[in-house]
């Protein structure tokens, strides 16, 4: 298992790119959350969410299985509701 750290090394799933494209996120945003998260949170066993605000409007929630190798993204979201999902450490 890895340790919840900034990845600058991941590969983006399928799904996660059909989401990215539908949702309008780009790759660069997906690649600056990872590299420069605001929050790491382990979901369950194996999956992290890699957390930034963007414009402090949004919160940009990344999930990543980090028990492969590369790590893979599986699905990215924007929401308003940073209050809801924003822990402090």
């Amino acid at each position: 298992m890895s340790d919840l750290s900034p990845l600058k090394n991941f590969r983006i799933t399928d799904h996660a790119v059909f989401e990215m494209t539908r949702r309008g996120i780009g790759s660069d945003s997906v690649a600056g959350v990872l590299e420069n998260p605001e929050h790491i949170e382990l979901v369950r066993p194996g999956r992290a969410v890699y957390q930034a605000r963007l414009e402090k409007k949004y919160l940009l929630r990344v999930f990543v299985d980090i028990d492969r190798r590369p790590p893979e993204v599986v699905t990215v979201y924007r929401t308003s509701k940073i209050e809801k999902y924003w822990r402090q450490p």
